[in-house]
């Protein structure tokens, strides 16, 4: 099992540290620190990988019904005052919206702040690299799930391949590290396709971290997912990786590292072996609805709220009923068919 989340900041230096044990706190039902929020700022995207959305699906949420930026950022400078320490943006794809980088650049500079990613397939990052290293980005997640061409189009509906191995050396020469590739792996995924990508990741200083594929909506239910336990032991002797209690971020992979302690490999095992017993996230909708477990239907309708007139202490409220009632654990081995929503509704 992960170690507990109280460790996922051991590389924050020791004064934010310091500054952040005096302030608050969100604590759910179950003694977990909830300190970690995901932010979706679109739910579009320009791919269409088979597992997340169906080729012709149209149920976006209406440009009208978004937060705005500022909205956003108001949002999440008061989860953060109620000690949010990490925020990731995701989407969709967030580098199909505009001026992400300036939210970004926003949410950068909230004190108390520890860490700030962005999750992106990697088909824009070429051109907004070098504006998120400025505006303050951290850290980087590319979804790549394979380096054959012909694979990647049938897997994500575009010839894009080379445009994303463009945007991750544009993420490298920007400075970006630690870089992380995230590939989705079911009962269909060729093992070689995995072998390629950890060599691939190994000769650029990119860590892979493979993820088994989880039932959200019907295309996720498509897709059985494979135990990565094993398949991730076989990747690391070929290569020499030894287990390591290394924690590269505030999520819940478990890593192999180099033999210098570097991480190259990481499982994330949300079927197989849950690590719900440490979760410390919670995800934020582009339309400011607050979802507390990816697993689970239970949500707070900020952005109604917010556009309603609800003041900060009222919307901190909100947060706070919202994580005294988060779920102690997804149902998606024991009934998967609860959630409908698609991965992109909800965020990354």
């Amino acid at each position: 099992m992960p170690q507990s989340t109280a460790s996922a900041h051991a590389d924050v230096p020791h004064t934010l540290r310091a500054s952040q044990q005096a302030a608050p706190t969100l604590i759910d039902p179950y003694g977990r620190r909830i300190d970690y929020l995901r932010v979706s700022v679109t739910d579009r995207c320009d791919l269409r990988c088979h597992y997340c959305l169906p080729n012709d699906f149209k149920g976006f949420q209406e440009p009208a019904h978004w937060l705005s930026h500022a909205e956003m950022l108001r949002l999440v400078r008061l989860f953060v005052e109620m000690g949010i320490h990490a925020v990731r943006l995701t989407g969709g794809e967030p580098l199909t919206r505009r001026g992400v980088s300036e939210l970004a650049a926003g949410i950068a500079g909230l004190p108390g702040l520890a860490d700030l990613a962005v999750s992106t397939n990697g088909t824009r990052l070429a051109r907004y690299a070098g504006e998120l290293k400025l505006a303050g980005v951290l850290r980087l997640n590319v979804s790549l799930d394979t380096l054959r061409r012909g694979a990647f189009q049938a897997i994500t509906g575009q010839d894009r391949l080379q445009d994303v191995l463009d945007g991750l050396e544009a993420a490298r020469l920007a400075g970006f590290n630690p870089i992380k590739l995230n590939c989705v792996v079911h009962h269909n995924t060729p093992e070689q396709d995995l072998t390629d990508l950890l060599a691939y990741t190994l000769s650029h200083g990119f860590v892979l971290r493979l993820i088994e594929v989880m039932p959200m909506g019907d295309t996720g239910r498509r897709y059985s997912h494979v135990a990565l336990d094993e398949i991730a032991h076989r990747l690391a002797n070929r290569h020499g990786l030894a287990p390591s209690v290394l924690r590269a971020g505030p999520g819940p992979a478990r890593y192999w590292a180099t033999a210098d302690g570097a991480a190259a490999l990481g499982i994330i095992t949300p079927m197989s072996q849950h690590f719900c017993a440490a979760c410390n996230r919670v995800r934020l909708s582009v339309d400011g609805t607050l979802y507390l477990c990816l697993g689970q239907d239970r949500k707070v309708e900020l952005g109604a709220a917010l556009r309603n007139g609800a003041s900060d202490p009222q919307l901190q409220t909100l947060i706070r009923e919202g994580i005294a009632a988060k779920p102690e654990r997804h149902d998606f081995v024991a009934a998967p068919e609860r959630v409908l929503r698609f991965m992109s509704h909800t965020g990354g």
